[in-house]
């Protein structure tokens, strides 16, 4: 495995337990299809939450969020509606989120959380 794929791995887990703690629950993770991939997708309620998520192991290259342009969420959505279509529910409720996970050395890794990206 890749460095750059362990820390992104890292960074789906952290963010999985993250929406776990906070009520959600993940029903999917690592969606692949042949427009692309979600990284986590979630029940918020009855909401469809697909999230994108940016782990980054220092600064240097700015936050996670920063990553995310309007390109990237408009590929998300794209995305988003494919995965409605085929899990059966294409009327769901849906919203994207970004999480960004920083990696801090051997402290906790710091956690932000945009829900409904635009």
């Amino acid at each position: 495995m890749r460095v750059k794929d362990g820390i992104g791995a890292y960074g789906e887990q952290v963010a999985a337990e993250h929406l776990e703690r906070a009520g959600f629950v993940v029903i999917e993770r690592n969606w692949r299809c042949d427009i692309g991939e979600i990284d986590i997708v979630a029940l918020d309620g009855a909401t469809v939450v697909v999230c994108e998520v940016k782990t980054r192991s220092g600064l240097g290259f700015g936050s996670g969020l920063d990553a995310v342009t309007p390109e990237k969420l408009a590929r998300q959505y794209r995305l988003a509606r494919r995965w409605l279509e085929s899990a059966g529910r294409a009327d769901a409720q849906l919203r994207i989120d970004v999480i960004a996970v920083h990696r801090r050395g051997r402290h906790e890794p710091q956690i932000v959380h945009v829900r409904g990206a635009q």
